[in-house]
């Protein structure tokens, strides 16, 4: 008579959605190792859980295809049981429990407890900064805050995430001697707001503080700051960023747009004539900083005008990064009020507008780099290149560097030094020096 063999559970987790799910994951799955479990990140396993994005429709509707692939897999046989965790599940739990029944459990964004519990694991308090990281070895995300009290009008996050919460300075910094330890030589700061770190636990906008104290890290080379706001932003910033060498001369601020009644409508506490003259002290006091934006087109009462005046703005301020996205209309969110007016493609082709004067101010600026030196690190091998990146370009967003991998060899995860031969509109070709 055979025997049923005890079938070891391996924990598959699968990220979606932006880099604050990413740590989301990561910190999870440094709590299921610490349990004993067996973890993967995006590989097979039997038990699967999806940290889902809420975001807008398009992530919406990756996270519940991913879902419904998973389902069908635990009908098929192939997975044993499927949980749901992250912002979509936070947002729409009961409906997607009616939607899609066959799912073993839906948790929201603080459900972590809970979630480890369901997985026969425990919440182990004691485990401050231990995380599976996914992201190649060179670099981590550091996640210093959670939540955000900014009114915005046309996004969900306060609704899936909450208010504002600042991470102790002394936490940070612990996380960030384990990311070292392990050989992590850029650490990229993100939050739903930089600019409002502290203020709830410090009583003061303390995002300096902060870096000065990570800048003793041994081992960290880089610091990035990604997500700072326009409004209310802390100066003291700019001067700890350009008396620290291992600060990044980059700062990611999504302006999203800039005619005065639309920055109204959308409750963003700034007009055109403060944002332009805040980017005009950043580059005076940091001249060397590269300036990363993203901007919505097509918000509800978006006319012509409106978009003619974002337009020429764009041209005039030539930022070194931009991003363009769509406007989606949300439930419950200020902006669901409005009338969603503005066609699908007309949307689409303002979007494509901006891009392509974008595109354009990115090839020009890089044409300027041709010839020059920069320190680089290098994240992977595609193809017959090394990819890197210089100080002034975030994973994943920005631009790149191109190393013939026939002509030379460069070691990923390392820094080197490289001169620019040659420039198109977002990548750089070049030769180690």
């Amino acid at each position: 008579m055979r025997t049923k063999t005890l079938k070891k559970n391996k924990i598959n987790v699968v990220t979606l959605g932006c880099s604050k799910n990413v740590y989301d994951s990561e910190v999870l799955m440094g709590q299921l190792k610490a349990n004993g479990k067996e973890v993967v990140h995006e590989e097979e396993g039997n038990i699967v859980v999806i940290n889902t994005c809420g975001f807008i429709n398009n992530a919406k509707e990756e996270s519940v295809n991913t879902i419904l692939d998973y389902v069908q897999k635990k009908e098929e046989g192939v997975v044993d049981k499927v949980f749901v965790t992250g912002c979509l599940s936070e947002r729409y739990k009961p409906d997607l429990e009616a939607e899609i029944p066959d799912v073993d459990q839906y948790f929201g964004t603080s459900d972590l407890p809970r979630l480890l519990k369901a997985l026969g694991a425990d919440y182990k308090h004691e485990l401050i900064g231990e995380r599976i990281t996914t992201t190649p070895k060179n670099y981590a995300y550091l996640k210093i805050a959670e939540g955000c009290d900014r009114p915005c009008s046309f996004c969900a996050i306060p609704i899936m995430r909450g208010k504002h919460k600042s991470k102790p300075i002394e936490h940070l910094v612990t996380e960030t001697e384990k990311l070292a330890a392990k050989g992590v030589k850029e650490l990229i700061l993100i939050a739903q707001d930089l600019t409002y770190y502290g203020l709830d636990i410090y009583k003061k906008r303390n995002l300096a503080e902060l870096l000065k104290e990570l800048v003793k890290v041994e081992g960290i080379e880089w610091i990035r700051l990604h997500y700072a706001f326009p409004a209310g932003f802390p100066m003291d910033v700019l001067d700890v960023m350009n008396q620290e060498p291992k600060i990044c001369n980059y700062l990611d601020i999504p302006l999203q747009h800039i005619a005065d009644d639309i920055l109204k409508s959308m409750r963003r506490g700034t007009n055109q004539a403060k944002t332009t003259k805040l980017l005009k002290e950043f580059r005076a006091a940091v001249p060397e900083m590269t300036i990363r934006t993203t901007l919505i087109v097509g918000y509800p009462g978006e006319t012509e005008e409106h978009f003619q005046t974002l337009k020429k703005w764009v041209e005039e301020m030539r930022f070194e990064r931009l991003g363009c996205f769509t406007y989606s209309h949300e439930e419950n969110t200020h902006a669901y009020k409005l009338e969603d007016n503005v066609p699908e493609d007309v949307k689409k082709q303002r979007a494509n507008k901006i891009m392509e004067i974008q595109s354009q101010i990115s090839w020009e600026l890089n044409q300027q780099k041709i010839g020059e030196t920069f320190k680089c690190i290098i994240d992977r091998k595609e193809g017959n290149y090394f990819v890197g990146r210089t100080e002034f370009d975030s994973p994943d967003v920005d631009n790149e560097v191109l190393i013939d991998a026939a002509k030379f060899y460069v070691k990923q995860g390392e820094f080197v030094n490289v001169k620019i031969t040659e420039a198109a509109d977002f990548d750089l070709y070049a030769e180690p020096v």
